[in-house]
């Protein structure tokens, strides 16, 4: 189904009158093993989309909380052709959910484009995030996603203007993932009030779905958000209470659960009219 799937959930959300919650979680972190019943805790706690981060080790865009869950998945042995096996195990428990895989282009040039892109519509991937892929050299990127149909999911940030808006729109497929502060994922707060005029922009420009991410960490937080965009991506918020949980010897899948099902709550309800009388 591929694309089709991330249309489609944001078409239901859309007849529901409601924004929709997009949990990021690493592949293989805190191991292999747990990161299957992780994603199936997520969608059970809510979750409407899964973005799963292909490790790299050398995450420029994210803040200290994502890159430590990298090395600790690349120390675990977890790899790229690992990463689809993780989403081809989800996909026999769940045909619905999108799946976007978010990461670095160097590990899908290694893998190779065609082939990559083979097997990751195999393994059941909807999307796909390259954060230091820009689109002037995205062309072979496109090409293999496009022949699998899976969506290429652009970024678009505070600084992208209208111009650069128009380049980031084309070819984009599925959504637009709006980067709602300057700086790393974990590194700031996002404000519902300034993000607003940029989503309306973004959402014109492409005619597309937007999602907001990076500096998303508290329900209440998340619910001001999902008031003015189609989806809320939340996930050093997550990334962190696997670590810790780990850490402390407990079930990471459990305790990621409780926050997950808190945010995805807050999304669901956001634009729920106050009751009459």
């Amino acid at each position: 189904m591929s694309a089709g799937r991330i249309e489609a959930r944001f078409a239901a959300l859309a007849a529901e009158r409601r924004a929709g919650l997009v949990t990021y979680v690493m592949a293989g972190d805190p191991t292999p093993q747990a990161s299957l019943e992780i994603l199936k805790t997520l969608t059970a706690a809510g979750a409407d989309l899964i973005e799963l981060g292909l490790p790299f080790s050398d995450p420029m865009a994210d803040g200290p909380i994502i890159q430590k869950a990298a090395v600790r998945a690349l120390e675990r042995g977890m790899t790229t052709r690992a990463t689809l096996d993780l989403v081809a195990a989800f996909r026999r428990t769940d045909a619905a959910t999108p799946v976007i895989l978010m990461g670095y282009l160097n590990p899908v040039m290694s893998f190779g484009l065609k082939a990559f892109a083979q097997a990751a519509a195999e393994a059941g991937v909807d999307g796909l995030i390259m954060v230091d892929c820009p689109p002037e050299e995205a062309d072979a990127l496109s090409e293999a996603l496009d022949a699998q149909d899976i969506a290429l999911i652009r970024l678009a940030t505070p600084t992208t203007d209208a111009t650069r808006l128009q380049v980031v729109a084309r070819g984009t497929r599925g959504f637009v993932y709006y980067v709602s502060v300057a700086g790393v994922t974990g590194d700031k707060a996002a404000e519902a009030s300034r993000v607003a005029p940029a989503v309306a922009q973004v959402r014109a420009a492409s005619g597309l779905p937007v999602a907001v991410g990076f500096g998303v960490r508290e329900p209440e937080q998340a619910a001001d958000i999902a008031r003015v965009a189609d989806a809320v991506v939340v996930g050093s918020a997550l990334v962190e209470v696997i670590a810790a949980a780990a850490e402390a010897g407990a079930d990471p899948a459990e305790a990621v659960s409780l926050k997950a099902r808190a945010l995805a709550g807050a999304v669901h309800a956001a634009r729920q009219e106050p009751a009459l009388g």
